[in-house]
């Protein structure tokens, strides 16, 4: 239990900040803008499903994936670095910030289809996932592989349950989105869209800033 219960804290406290469900709402409320609550819901749970699996796998095969296709971390990180960058430059200049969009169907099925083609990307990654999830991932699972066989076992565990009560967090803020957000004001909630956005920028050129640091080290 002690594997487990230290991988699973340091799993939960590295991903929370970076998960950021109640502030990434924000984020999908923009993108996803003027949809039935049942929509919400059902992009919610496909992105809190999805966001389980990815970083499940992320955990299990990732870095033997890039190990096979010869690629390393800081490069993960400064390709992340720029998607998010550029998501939060358009987030911070995109004229209508609450991003409604008028649903032809009066059932909204359209509307949802089209969403649902987003549900990886970019709900997933790199909204809810971004390129600092995916190194803290890889960082745990290679120092959770090094134990014994049980001791390993319950670190990994302990990994997973971390990732799973996150998504349940994810899906909770993004699936009562407008609701979280129907008190605040018309303004009040675009300028916390405009700042939110704004982050998102500064971290995405942070993330950047990581990669090409630890790229140059390694030419010295």
């Amino acid at each position: 239990m002690g594997e487990f219960s230290e991988f699973f804290g340091l799993a939960f406290s590295a991903l929370l900040p970076l998960v950021n469900p109640l502030g990434d709402a924000l984020v999908f409320l923009s993108l996803v803008g003027n949809a039935p609550p049942a929509t919400y819901r059902s992009l919610a749970r496909k992105i809190a499903i999805s966001t389980t699996l990815f970083l499940i796998t992320i955990e299990a095969v990732g870095t033997v994936a890039l190990r096979f296709f010869g690629i390393s971390l800081p490069v993960v990180q400064v390709s992340g670095g720029l998607a998010i960058a550029a998501m939060g430059w358009k987030l911070l200049n995109q004229e209508d910030p609450d991003g409604k969009e008028k649903h032809p169907d009066s059932d909204g099925s359209e509307g949802l289809r089209s969403l649902e083609q987003k549900v990886f990307y970019p709900f997933t990654f790199p909204i809810s996932v971004g390129p600092g999830c995916i190194v803290v991932m890889l960082t745990l699972s290679a120092h959770a592989s090094v134990k014994g066989i049980l001791p390993s076992v319950a670190a990994h565990a302990g990994i997973v349950l971390a990732v799973v009560l996150l998504s349940v967090a994810v899906y909770f803020c993004y699936g009562h989105a407008p609701t979280i957000t129907a008190r605040v004001s018309p303004q009040t909630s675009h300028g916390i869209l405009r700042l939110i956005a704004f982050v998102l920028l500064c971290i995405g050129v942070q993330i950047t800033s990581n990669g090409i640091e630890a790229i140059v080290k390694t030419m010295r």
